[in-house]
């Protein structure tokens, strides 16, 4: 059983002279100097020690741990030699306490100063750590994690001295682990968190600064506070309080009470609360938490939620959906507006509390309420309860939400369905069937859209079908790459008539966007479709080029360059259109009767006029002038062919001087050519 370093606090106070000494802050007790009359002396205001600043700080941390964490979190508190109460359920409680220091009495001033008796107080201090509580008595020692913590009131003349505590606390509880190890009755100290507070006078600045929280090793820790005694010492140590029990502060605001001299007339006050930190963490995960955070209105050094007073109920019959119920206890319990409101809680009646806000609804976010003599802030929920029917799909957490594609995810579910594998599926097959599910999970879910009004192309289904379903295939083959190719061609279609898209415009006003812009959104969404599944497979990849080739270009996209594989492209589809032609009009030509072809041959002697209706389009044919007939026409339009796609070989060429010699680099032993009749007998052979 591990027990929180909390469960286990040891206060030490000094009792050294230096504390019977004054605080320096003075107190106005005179009600009568505030009234200035005439010939009235005013009381000189009072002082008090700075050992009753410590007990008094120290009684006002006990109250508020008792309060919110009775019989869980113990408190023992040490003066000199001695422990004035035990770890006993009976002994915890503040009157103990402060019977037990009536009996050892304030520190005298006329006593020498000694540090020789804090020292056997800290170590006593490590002995109390090591004693079990009721509750850790219900457990074996070996199953008990112990941990506790010191905090020691004192006045230091140096840092060293401040360290020489350290180590001294340190080597201590080292010694006491040691007789603990081999005791029925006492426990080893698993961890020890020692608090130094440094106290001086109100007013006078102190030599030694704070040090935070540091891990001096892994079984203990030491931090160390100055202050100056009075109000700071106790705005210090209540912030402390609330730091190492975790708590928050609420407070309550608009609370009606009648004026105490004019019972007619009435004023709203506010209550400062403590509690655990949990009753706050629906209102901080709101988004309107940033409103109620305000310092704290007590003067600690802290923060605290406003939540504003309503108009309280008869009783506490009535049952409220709650998350939670954690105990409270006033910053300020002897404030008259805290003993009213603790007074009015505990009659029976219960106050409900809701966010302040501007505007909107009202939220009642806390109740709060009495039970068995102890008072609750209930934490309500303000979202939907667990308890009503289940929200539908189309009710989001910004109100009703009509657009989501429910029908096609309900498809989706039923296509990625599981059912119970046969152990043949799960021995033969290479991938375990879970796995392969996932992977098609993963596959199928790579891009759809949750919205209908964010997406285009799963609106116009009927225009690019099979593609959606087809290309989320892990394999294709041609006949489905083909159909791909007809819906991107379908498309195309579509875009050259200018038909329109159906485009959702729920929510918006006006025409909505333009059906160039309509188009552009629809190929960057098919594109953003296609580009998910094009490294599956060679198929796959030829449907984003067949894509790709149709796109209208963007604006954003830019030029294609001569060496572009774009450029490339186009420039192939230009030579493929041109032979394409060419084969048309040879075959054109052969269905001519032998006349036709004998007119067809003539018709390049013809006029222009003429010429141009006879025949088709002519293609550049070079230098070649005159009449020419159909083989001459195909020869120079596939040579034209040709010269575009590379550069022709040299003895293709019809001229006599372009003869390509064959064994450039073949010499005879002497370095001198071979003879040319050896050299014409082997182009021969060739």
């Amino acid at each position: 059983m591990t027990y929180p370093i909390e469960h286990k606090t040891v206060f030490v106070l000094d009792r050294s002279p230096h504390f019977a000494k004054s605080c320096k802050e003075s107190i106005e007790y005179d009600a009568l100097s505030k009234v200035k009359a005439p010939g009235v002396i005013p009381a000189a205001p009072i002082t008090k020690s700075l050992w009753t600043c410590n007990v008094e700080t120290m009684v006002e941390y006990m109250r508020i741990v008792y309060d919110i964490f009775p019989g869980t979190r113990l408190i023992q508190v040490v003066v000199g030699e001695q422990s004035l109460n035990s770890w006993s359920n009976k002994e915890q409680n503040i009157q103990q306490v402060m019977l037990a220091l009536g009996h050892v009495g304030p520190p005298s001033v006329c006593s020498k100063e000694d540090d020789y008796d804090l020292l056997h107080s800290l170590s006593h201090a490590i002995e109390a750590l090591c004693e079990q509580t009721e509750l850790q008595q219900q457990y074996s020692a070996d199953d008990i994690q112990n941990r506790g913590r010191i905090i020691c009131l004192t006045s230091a003349r140096s840092e060293a001295q401040i360290r020489m505590f350290e180590e001294y606390v340190q080597d201590a509880m080292n010694q006491h682990n040691k007789l603990a190890s081999g005791s029925d009755t006492l426990l080893p100290i698993q961890h020890c968190e020692l608090v130094i507070i440094h106290i001086v006078p109100f007013g006078d600045d102190s030599k030694i600064a704070d040090k935070p929280l540091r891990q001096v090793s892994t079984s203990f820790s030491c931090e160390l506070h100055a202050t100056q005694s009075g109000t700071p010492l106790y705005n210090k140590l209540i912030h402390l309080c609330q730091k190492q029990y975790d708590l928050a502060s609420t407070t309550v605001t608009g609370i009606p009470m009648k004026e105490e001299q004019n019972a007619s007339s009435s004023a709203n006050y506010d209550v400062e609360l403590l509690h655990p930190s949990e009753a706050h963490d629906d209102i901080l995960k709101s988004a309107h938490a940033d409103g109620l955070v305000i310092p704290s209105k007590e003067g600690l050094p802290t923060e605290t939620i406003t939540l504003k007073w309503c108009t309280p109920k008869s009783n506490i019959i009535e049952l409220n959906y709650c998350t939670g119920a954690y105990r409270i206890t006033p910053v300020d319990v002897n404030s008259r507006p805290s003993s009213c409101l603790t007074n009015f809680l505990l009659s029976g009646r219960a106050v409900m509390l809701e966010q302040p806000r501007k505007s909107g609804t009202k939220v009642i976010s806390h109740l709060l309420a009495s039970h068995g003599g102890e008072i609750f802030v209930h934490a309500i929920n303000t979202a939907r309860s667990l308890l009503e029917d289940p929200p539908s799909i189309s009710e989001g957490c910004g109100g009703r939400v009509t657009d989501y594609r429910i029908n096609d995810f309900g498809e989706f579910m039923k296509e990625n369905r599981l059912a119970p594998a046969t152990h043949e599926m799960t021995t033969n097959q290479k991938e375990v069937p879970l796995e392969k599910a996932k992977k098609r999970l993963e596959r199928m879910s790579r891009y759809w859209p949750m919205v209908i009004n964010e997406t285009i192309i799963f609106n116009m289904a009927s225009h690019i079908d099979p593609l959606p379903s087809l290309i989320i295939k892990d394999t294709l083959d041609d006949e489905e790459v083909m159909e791909c190719k007809k819906a991107v061609y379908h498309v195309v279609g579509m875009e050259s008539r200018n038909e329109a898209l159906p485009i959702q415009l729920s929510g918006s006003r006006g025409k909505g966007p333009k059906r160039d812009e309509q188009y552009r959104q629809m190929w960057s969404e098919l594109e953003m479709l296609i580009k998910g599944y094009a490294d599956t497979s060679p198929n796959h990849q030829k449907v984003l080029e067949c894509l790709l080739d149709c796109k209208k270009p963007t604006p954003d996209d830019k030029s294609p360059k001569k060496g572009d594989k774009v450029f490339a492209k186009e420039e192939k589809m230009d030579v493929d259109s041109q032979v394409e032609q060419s084969w048309k009009t040879l075959e054109k030509f052969q269905k001519m009767t032998e006349r036709e072809k004998s007119d067809y041959n003539k018709s390049d002697s013809a006029p222009p006029s003429k010429r141009a209706k006879m025949e088709e389009p002519s293609v550049s044919t070079g230098s070649t002038s005159g009449p020419q007939n159909l083989l001459s026409l195909w020869t120079n339009r596939i040579a034209s062919i040709h010269s575009k796609r590379h550069v022709e070989f040299a003895g293709r060429l019809e001229s006599k001087d372009n003869v390509a010699e064959l064994y450039q680099h073949m010499k005879e032993d002497n370095g001198t050519p071979m003879e040319t009749g050896t050299e014409n007998k082997q182009q021969n052979r060739m």
